[in-house]
């Protein structure tokens, strides 16, 4: 009798590596199930970027008549542990357990403190809105219960996001890392597609009652996930435990000397604040653009995300296969920034007569670069550090792009709203405020492909690497 399922098994496993570059990353040792499972850490990560940024904004600032400064504030407090991260990954990379654990532990401190922060984020909101019997508590209360929420929340999403991909890299061949860095990605974005449809259904009806029900699940949620992502990923080893306090790791200061002293690490580094500063500014104002310039409804500015997120998508899939290749990261990390800063000369001339389509046009170029560089710029930090030191290397590149960006995005406000409180009360040039903060952007990717250009020059091409074949896969 035929087997259809089996049939059905092996064509999907056929088109996997065909259709995904980031899919033939899977090996008897670990298949494709073990490496997906693993990258529920980055919905969690996710779920807690749309929780923060985008309903807690929104429901702060209208609902609960919190400042907009206060809530500025409040998010950009994650950015105070962003430095953080290099000491997070390096503390991974040495940490000494009775069971030779060492990336599991910090993982699971970084689901705590998400968990305690989405646990004392429901009594701030119920200070602040006034919701039942804290109709009398002191609004100071409320406000200072939801900055120390943030910070815990985003304390965890820097631990675990940089621990996690610390222990995805140690999962597969260095051959295989681009690809699995693509994997997780995107698990990252499928995570805040997902969890914002899920979020503005759930609270289609607001009260501020729904709303405490919708954070406390994703704290339940998010400690399920991550559980379910840690169970047996990494291996338990006594010897391997032994050796390593034998081996008195050397401390930190010197781990980060060893790698600032590796050739183009530190250019690198300036490369990478250069490049997430430039796309980043963008996240804040797109939807504002096209909404007051070139009047687009709240539902199509809505869209803009998807449009951005795909072009990053793809992104992530070109720079997954590519680097997989002979391709060296800094070549592939001056291609994005070459596309990124004309997607912004289109979005600065969609208000001077190109109209929508140039405006989307833009933004899918822009978010198309934005992937491009963040993988490869991630890929050639990874490949640039020791062995064994991976974490400090994904902790270093983490740090900068999540203060790059954090910075960006607080930049692109601040000088909009001064470019406006400028202008005269008369005057009808809308789009003078973002055409000035969209210019600086392509400046700071035009610096940033200045100081990679030498290194994409002595880039040397990497030996062609054996390509995975369908049967590897079916053997996972």
């Amino acid at each position: 009798m035929f087997d259809y399922r089996a049939f059905a098994t092996r064509k999907l496993s056929a088109l996997g590596p065909k259709y995904l570059p980031f899919a033939d990353v899977a090996s008897a040792e670990v298949p494709l199930s073990r490496l997906l499972r693993l990258s529920l850490f980055q919905v969690t990560v996710g779920m807690a970027l749309v929780m923060l940024v985008g309903t807690l904004n929104r429901v702060m600032i209208v609902e609960l008549n919190v400042p907009a400064t206060l809530v500025a504030v409040m998010l950009a407090l994650p950015l105070v542990f962003a430095p953080f991260r290099t000491l997070i990954g390096y503390k991974s990379d040495v940490h000494v357990s009775a069971l030779g654990l060492r990336r599991i532990p910090y993982i699971w401190k970084g689901t705590l403190c998400q968990f305690g922060g989405f646990a004392i984020m429901p009594f701030a909101l119920l200070v602040l809105s006034g919701y039942g019997e804290a109709v009398d508590a002191p609004r100071w209360i409320g406000l200072s219960a939801a900055a120390l929420a943030f910070l815990l929340v985003g304390a965890g999403v820097h631990i675990v996001q940089t621990v996690g991909l610390a222990l995805a890299t140690d999962l597969v061949e260095e051959a295989d890392q681009p690809k699995v860095v693509g994997l997780m990605y995107v698990m990252l974005l499928l995570g805040m597609v997902a969890s914002a449809l899920i979020y503005g259904a759930l609270l289609e009806n607001y009260t501020p009652g729904r709303l405490i029900q919708v954070i406390q699940g994703s704290a339940v949620v998010t400690v399920a996930l991550n559980l379910f992502a840690m169970w047996k990923q990494e291996a338990r080893s006594r010897d391997r435990a032994q050796a390593m306090k034998a081996a008195r790791p050397m401390p930190f200061q010197a781990a980060w000397a060893e790698l600032a002293r590796t050739k183009g690490i530190m250019r690198l580094l300036v490369v990478i604040c250069l490049g997430t500063f430039g796309f980043g500014m963008a996240d804040v104002l797109l939807e504002p653009y096209g909404g007051q310039v070139l009047g687009l409804s709240v539902a199509d500015t809505t869209k803009l995300t998807a449009l951005f997120a795909s072009g990053t998508l793809v992104g992530f899939g070109i720079a997954s296969k590519m680097l997989s290749g002979t391709t060296a990261p800094e070549n592939l990390g001056l291609v994005g920034t070459a596309i990124g800063a004309p997607g912004f000369g289109l979005i600065i001339i969609a208000a001077l007569g190109g109209g929508t389509p140039v405006f989307l046009l833009g933004t899918f170029l822009v978010g198309l670069g934005a992937g491009l560089f963040g993988h490869a710029t991630l890929t050639a930090m990874m490949r640039a550090a020791p062995k064994d030191r991976v974490g400090l290397a994904l902790g270093a590149w983490g740090a900068a792009q999540a203060t790059a960006a954090g910075v960006g995005v607080a930049l692109a406000g601040i000088v909009r709203d001064i470019i406006v409180g400028l202008q005269s009360p008369t005057g009808n040039a809308a789009h003078l405020p973002y055409t000035f903060v969209f210019t600086v952007e392509a400046i700071s990717l035009l610096v940033a492909i200045a100081v990679l250009l030498p290194m994409a020059r002595r880039a040397v091409r990497r030996t062609p690497l054996p390509q995975t074949n369908t049967k590897r896969m079916e053997a996972s």
